[in-house]
């Protein structure tokens, strides 16, 4: 069998690549070993008798696989941590991932006008008090004190209604009874007057009456001697 060491190499240097990636046609050996010169390898190379290899590449697909495994939380126990705690991942670093992202939280919250600056506030100073986990529990508290001050506000809303409907019913009954003891004041006065008028009449009776006594008196002895 003859020999392609040189074309291997005038290949190699031509196609620049190393002589692993350089493929040779064994069917075609001996027209590649007549090729003692550059040209007569690049004429070999374009009819194809020798071509340079692709780069092998390793595939990701397990990689993407046992990525995806370990996202899920598998592949993670004892058995496959090496180091500290600590110094795997450090405590600060974690407080500081969390506490951010409760911080970016707070602040989309009061852009959207979703809380106010108040209770921005309250809710940063527990934040930084270490109150909330995560997220989660930091929108569940958001959600109870809105409905709570909802509820109070109903409440209050509620009462101002019913302290307004209470006034109006005393002004009504007030002015109920003001009418009603005027009308009764006018009653009375009336009574008094008639009372008055009653008394006076009452006096003038026995006077009238005295009066008319004397006049009468002879008129009654003519009509009896008349008779006589």
């Amino acid at each position: 069998m003859a020999s392609t060491t040189l074309q291997a190499r005038l290949a190699q240097e031509i196609l620049g690549c190393g002589r692993k990636r350089v493929w040779i046609d064994p069917n075609e050996v001996a027209d590649v070993a007549n090729a003692n010169s550059r040209k007569a390898v690049r004429k070999l190379i374009k009819e194809g008798l020798i071509i340079r290899k692709p780069v092998k590449v390793q595939t990701r697909s397990r990689w993407r696989a046992r990525k995806e495994a370990i996202s899920m939380g598998r592949h993670t126990g004892p058995g496959l941590r090496q180091g500290a705690k600590n110094s795997r991942t450090t405590s600060k670093s974690i407080w500081m991932k969390r506490i951010r992202v409760l911080r970016r939280l707070l602040a989309k919250f009061r852009e959207q006008k979703k809380i106010d600056s108040r209770l921005y506030r309250q809710l940063y100073q527990k934040v930084k008090g270490n109150v909330f986990k995560n997220k989660r529990n930091l929108m569940e508290y958001i959600h109870r004190v809105k409905n709570e001050k909802k509820k109070e506000k109903q409440l209050a809303d509620q009462l101002a209604a019913l302290r307004a409907k209470q006034a109006a019913q005393r002004d009504h009954a007030r002015k109920a009874e003001l009418k009603k003891r005027a009308k009764e004041h006018e009653k009375a006065k009336k009574g008094a007057a008639e009372a008055a008028a009653a008394a006076e009449a009452a006096r003038k009776a026995p006077k009238a009456a005295a009066k008319a006594a004397p006049t009468a008196a002879p008129k009654a002895a003519g009509k009896k001697t008349g008779k006589k």
